[in-house]
């Protein structure tokens, strides 16, 4: 099975990197929704949400640590930020290899489209 995800990890992809280390990847998103569009990803390949267990939940807590750093990075944490992991196609799903989306320098509105 090829991973998009997997082949930016594992570094045999290009991508606007900002920010990596052992567990986890970010990158800029190639079809921002927001000003700032970041994906994080782990090196592990886990599918999506109903991929996560007791085992690699650990991974999903440094995700959003990794997302948080990432928003003052960048300048949005003062002002607000938001983080989205979608599961499956009817929620948004594209690329099957969980990520976390950060996005912000804009006004985020609600509901979400």
């Amino acid at each position: 099975m090829s991973c998009i995800f997997c082949e930016i990890a594992n570094g045999e992809r290009a991508a606007d990197l900002v920010y990596e280390d052992e567990i986890a990847v970010a990158f800029r998103d190639i079809n921002p929704q927001a000003p700032t569009h970041i994906l994080v990803i782990p090196r592990e390949h886990i599918a999506g949400p109903l991929s996560v267990d007791a085992d690699n939940a650990p991974i999903i807590g440094h995700l959003v640590a990794v997302a948080a750093k990432i928003a003052q990075q960048e300048g949005i944490a003062p002002d607000g930020y938001r983080l989205v992991i979608n599961q499956g196609r009817d929620g948004g799903q594209s690329v099957f290899h969980i990520h976390v989306h950060v996005l912000g320098g804009r006004r985020m509105s609600w509901p979400p489209g």
